[in-house]
């Protein structure tokens, strides 16, 4: 997200040094009464590829809000879509909008960065062709939404040049390895002389489908924005939502 309006003044922070920190002192605490397995990011791994290729048989409607927030935590702006998405059976993917995007927002301007990020950072899923970019640390266990996890640290060993990657944490089953709540950003945060692009922090909540993958279904973030012209509160909410599974004698149509 690029500030529409700047100044001159600010105090620019250092989200994602304070975000490992706070990371870091959260997490110390957890118990680490059973160890992980060695290769637990390779079982992550396989687990995300099954969950994305039995996600590429199902459609389903994200709908996508961001609100500016003024001092007092009241919107002031908005953007608003919906989009309906369809996965081939070679997960090419196509997407609908639905009626015409929503838009207020008076301090904010959404970048390409950004609409990429809604479609594969927030649902973020570390498969096994994703997997070789990032680095995992394991730093504990914790029950989450009943289900007893693994806690995972995970962050990009690199990034390229017009890459997006996710920095974060990762819940995962100890039952059968599925990912089921992932919080960080999107990485790299864009910061040059002439312009800034940052991005919030965002929990994305996943539940079963059909009785066995889990798929996001909420992604949320109230995050500060600290642009050089100063700080601007947003909150953002993704809703994905009516998962739909074809059949083997289902047609599908895909937009141009």
């Amino acid at each position: 997200m690029q500030a529409a309006i700047h100044t001159r003044d600010s105090v620019v922070r250092n989200w994602r040094i304070c975000f490992i920190l706070a990371s870091a002192f959260c997490f110390s605490g957890l118990a680490t009464a059973e160890d992980p397995p060695r290769n637990l990011k390779h079982l992550i791994a396989a687990r995300e590829s099954a969950a994305a290729e039995a996600q590429s048989n199902y459609t389903y409607r994200q709908t996508v809000t961001l609100d500016e927030l003024n001092k007092n935590g009241l919107a002031e702006g908005t953007y608003r879509e919906i989009r309906d998405i369809i996965f081939s059976p070679t997960q090419q993917r196509s997407e609908q909008v639905v009626g015409k995007p929503y838009l207020t927002l008076t301090n904010l301007k959404l970048t390409d960065e950004d609409f990429r990020d809604m479609r594969e950072i927030q649902p973020f899923l570390l498969t096994k062709d994703q997997a070789f970019l990032y680095q995992t640390q394991f730093r504990g266990e914790e029950s989450m939404d009943g289900v007893d996890c693994w806690v995972v640290q995970i962050e990009p060993r690199q990034i390229l040049d017009g890459q997006r990657l996710f920095d974060g944490m990762l819940w995962v089953s100890k039952k059968d390895y599925s990912v089921i709540r992932s919080e960080g950003e999107a990485v790299p945060q864009i910061r040059t002389l002439k312009a800034e692009n940052l991005f919030p922090h965002f929990t994305t909540i996943r539940q079963k489908v059909d009785g066995d993958f889990w798929f996001p279904v909420l992604t949320y973030g109230d995050d500060t924005l600290d642009f050089r012209g100063g700080g601007q509160r947003v909150r953002l909410t993704i809703k994905y939502e009516n998962y739909r599974r074809f059949g083997a004698d289902s047609k599908i149509t895909y937009s141009k």
